[in-house]
């Protein structure tokens, strides 16, 4: 799997390019921007070649397809929401998560809505979009909880360890349809104080000596 800092160079290693990696991000960003714009079947290699004046034979040549611009753009544009976060205790580990993924609600939960359709029918573009989305969140939790049994906060073997991802990342998409509003920071530190910490036997304050 490449690297997060390798995927804008990778996409442009092809001798048919004359794209810059600067240039790249600047239509990648397009790419994305359309996309929480107006969906998935709306975009168009046209849309694109209009929003950042690039000729679309340029598009053409340098992708192919809708399908594989959208799949470099989730690779090229990867980053890590949650780097070095290490409170010293899991509860302080998982606020600080939440607020991280809350602030990032607005562009990117639009953004896996706009895709997922799509995205079920195409492995390729499922698979670019966990990896751009969901499983680097993924890993950051699950070694938060990792260091919490560590620590001995909580039982190596406890049953809810084991769904603590799928709980704070699971409420991004739920919210949106359930009340029709984003997880920000302010309602994912709620629910991980009222729904995650208790299920942990946590509570958001310091932990007992």
């Amino acid at each position: 799997m490449p690297s997060p800092d390798s995927a804008p160079e990778s996409a442009l290693s092809s001798p048919r390019s004359k794209i810059t990696p600067e240039r790249a991000q600047e239509l990648y960003a397009a790419v994305l921007e359309l996309l929480r714009e107006s969906g998935y079947e709306s975009l168009t290699m046209e849309g694109v070649a209009s929003r950042t004046r690039c000729g679309k034979s340029t598009l053409y040549r340098q992708w192919g397809s809708k399908p594989e611009l959208v799949v470099a753009a989730l690779h090229g544009t990867r980053r890590m929401r949650l780097p070095n976060i290490d409170t010293g205790t899991l509860a302080g580990d998982l606020l600080e998560a939440a607020r991280a993924i809350g602030e990032a609600a607005g562009s990117d939960t639009p953004l896996m809505h706009a895709l997922s359709h799509a995205a079920l029918q195409s492995p390729e573009l499922l698979c670019a979009l966990r990896e751009a989305l969901i499983l680097p969140e993924v890993a950051a939790i699950d070694a938060m909880v990792r260091r919490g049994q560590e620590r001995g906060e909580i039982a190596v073997d406890l049953p809810a360890a084991d769904f603590v991802a799928a709980q704070l990342l699971g409420v991004l998409r739920a919210r949106p349809l359930l009340e029709g509003r984003y997880a920000d920071a302010a309602y994912l530190t709620r629910f991980v104080e009222r729904a995650i910490l208790p299920g942990l036997g946590l509570t958001a304050g310091a932990p007992e000596s």
